[in-house]
């Protein structure tokens, strides 16, 4: 029984939650054979939609060379390998970039990933970091899927391990300039990292506490200048950011802290030379471009460079020696600005041009770029039938090359495939953006299967990206569309706010006038629309099936977040608390608890009729316990059985958990198609399009 404001909920499930209970793992176990047992006649399609993903693979394939120092650094996957291999080779001033497509003289194996992960059936890599001197590799592993590493310490010269006594860190670790000391971040009980320590490489003393952070609204990251100088350490809840940097090359150094965190202002900061340059919203709910000296350590420092035009959102910057790339986000979509040196004016720099792409739907970013004394910078350019591709700009002439695009094995034509921006439009007369792809000859005749898929919070923007997977559904005829709703940031600053606290049932409405869009309109049949969100997307999902299970055939909800109202109230449990500058504060609230109570999938399941549901998750996820999922099936089976029997055959609820693994699913590419594989399998059966039709 679980009580507050003066409110009972009677919860028959909450047994499931401790998984130390056999009884539970026995419970999982039978949920998973009768998940395959259910979807067993699906068998050769999964191993159909697997081939494919394979066949379209280039399985040996490498990332762009990124010069640093002597070195040009990369990484390469082989054929049969799962994780790929870390590596560098020599870097000659004036020589071109490495051809990765045939053996690279004098190539120095960094990290095999592949060995590492050989034998476990879960591997993850967190730190990977490599000193300034270029003679230390730190970098640490997870072989459960709880998110808590193990670091590791070698010599790049000889190749020994010099260092392995760290255990159970997060993600961060970053090395000073000599490799001769290590920043790490501790996670609480809570799993939120909350302090970072130094250790000196090879001593067997724990190392010294640098810095903690009691609040616990607050988590904590480490990371790097571009120019080495400085180890970042950043902070942030939802609402607030802090910045403090250490003097990389000391190994007694203090951290100094650029801006002392005031309540609802977030910023980012970047060193350049001998100033800093800080995207931040004090003054612009969408962000304005700030300078200050580099020994900054207030706020009032900051002085204006570059405001935020209506429709923009100032998103991060990136400083080199003579050109600044600001990203942001224009109508919508992701934009590059150039930003010129220029010593006449007091910022140092003078605003110029946005980069512009002959796609009118896209993504582009910046890509990995380790030195500062160039104009030539790597971008990232993709779209929904574009593949990833690294472009290398030079942002004073304006040429451009592609370095690599995403091999595409087979008869990939993307002129068979039109992408296209629709606008539903919510209850309360928002125009929201939904990204459509479909065949080039499909019509608009109301016979597709359709998949639609959003997620809508954290200010989390669902860009156009390219998907070798996705080819899979569009080649059985399936209209695959994302909808870009309230509580993402896609629309800027006010369009995450309008989807999140109180106004979170705005993100359930649009996606279902996303729904009802696609179905009106005539790209996707009434009773073939299948839907699909994760995480915080889980909830979107179940909110959304409580809501309008009668627009869609079946509903795919990976590691959902579909009992939010108990995981809020319990602040003992992973990030609960920095969680409440995103849904409230039930726990204190009234208000907010009768909100969230009134759309937490888990306490609005009812005895009607509901759509096919996938609900996938992982025993050693962190973020969304399993038990979410469990306990939402187990509602949802009770009430529709109880309503109808023959439910459980026409439109059947399935769990299928992954019993070693973490909020990502299964590690390692084989085993995440083969995931992707059987999920797909699941929805393209329910909306009837099995078979290949382009």
């Amino acid at each position: 029984m679980r009580e507050h404001h003066g409110h009972a909920f009677e919860d028959p499930y909450e047994w499931l939650r401790d998984k130390e209970n056999p009884e539970v793992i026995a419970y999982l176990d039978a949920e998973n054979t009768y998940a395959e047992s259910q979807t067993a006649h699906l068998a050769p399609l999964r191993q159909r939609i697997y081939d494919e993903i394979k066949s379209r693979t280039q399985e040996t394939d490498a990332s762009v060379a990124v010069g640093s120092g002597p070195w040009w650094y990369y990484t390469r996957m082989v054929e049969g390998g799962a994780y790929g291999i870390f590596a560098r080779s020599p870097r000659v001033p004036g020589s071109p970039r490495p051809n990765l497509d045939k053996p690279v003289p004098d190539e120095q194996i960094l990290l095999d990933a592949d060995a590492l992960g050989s034998g476990h059936e879960y591997f993850a890599l967190g730190a990977f970091s490599v000193s300034a001197d270029h003679g230390t590799l730190a970098y640490s592993i997870d072989v459960s899927g709880d998110e808590r590493f193990d670091l590791i310490i070698t010599d790049l010269a000889t190749g020994d391990v010099v260092d392995s006594s760290i255990h159970g860190i997060g993600y961060g670790a970053e090395l000073t300039t000599d490799g001769g000391s290590v920043y790490i971040t501790r996670v609480d009980d809570a799993w939120r990292p909350h302090e970072v320590w130094r250790h000196a490489v090879g001593s067997d003393a724990p190392g010294e506490l640098i810095y903690r952070e009691d609040d616990e609204r607050f988590w904590l990251g480490l990371g790097a200048s571009r120019d080495d100088r400085f180890i970042q350490i950043g902070l942030g809840s939802k609402v607030t950011s802090e910045h403090w940097l250490l003097d990389a090359s000391d190994a007694a150094a203090v951290p100094r802290c650029v801006a002392p965190r005031r309540t609802g202002v977030e910023y980012d900061i970047e060193v350049a030379g001998e100033r800093l340059l800080i995207v931040h919203n004090a003054d612009n709910i969408n962000s304005d471009l700030a300078w200050a000296p580099l020994s900054s350590t207030s706020s009032e420092d900051w002085r204006l460079l570059l405001a935020s035009a209506p429709g923009e959102r100032f998103n991060g910057v990136d400083a080199f020696d003579t050109v600044t790339v600001l990203a942001l986000r224009s109508q919508g979509l992701t934009t590059l600005k150039v930003l010129h040196r220029d010593d006449d004016v007091d910022s140092g720099w003078r605003p110029g041009e946005n980069l512009s792409f002959d796609e009118e739907i896209h993504t582009v970013g910046m890509g990995e770029n380790a030195e500062s004394d160039t104009t030539a910078v790597l971008i990232s350019y993709e779209s929904y039938l574009t593949p990833r591709s690294v472009l290398e700009v030079d942002l004073l002439t304006g040429e451009r090359e592609v370095l690599r695009r995403q091999p595409v094995l087979g008869d990939y034509d993307p002129d068979r495939y039109v992408q296209r921006r629709l606008w539903a439009t919510a209850p309360d007369g928002t125009r929201v953006p939904v990204s459509l792809v479909t065949a080039r000859d499909a019509d608009p005749d109301g016979s597709h299967p359709g998949f639609l898929t959003g997620y809508g919070s954290y200010e989390h923007s669902h860009d156009p990206y390219f998907s070798i997977p996705r080819l899979s559904l569009l080649e059985r005829g399936v209209a695959f569309a994302v909808a870009h709703i309230r509580g993402g940031g896609e629309m800027g600053r006010e369009w995450y706010e309008q989807g999140k606290l109180l106004h979170k049932r705005n993100t359930f409405t649009d996606f279902i006038a996303a729904g009802e869009l696609l179905v009106s309109s005539g790209w996707v049949s009434s009773d073939r629309l299948a839907a699909y969100g994760g995480s915080a997307g889980g909830l979107l999902m179940g909110a959304v099936t409580n809501l309008a299970p009668e627009l869609f055939r079946v509903v795919h909800a990976d590691v959902p977040f579909v009992d939010a109202l108990t995981t809020i109230l319990d602040p003992s449990l992973p990030l609960t608390v920095m969680e409440w500058d995103e849904w409230g504060d039930p726990l204190h609230d009234p208000e907010v608890y009768a909100y969230m109570r009134s759309y937490s999938p888990y306490e609005n399941v009812e005895a009607r009729s509901y759509p096919a549901i996938l609900a996938t998750t992982s025993l050693n996820d962190t973020r969304v316990y399993f038990v979410e999922p469990a306990k939402w099936v187990a509602a949802l089976r009770h009430t529709t059985q109880e309503q109808d029997p023959s439910l459980a055959t026409r439109h059947p609820v399935l769990l299928r958990t992954e019993m070693v693994a973490g909020h990502g699913g299964r590690s390692g590419r084989y085993a995440a198609w083969e995931q992707t594989a059987w999920e797909w399998a699941f929805v393209l059966d329910q909306i009837g399009a099995t078979e290949v039709v382009l």
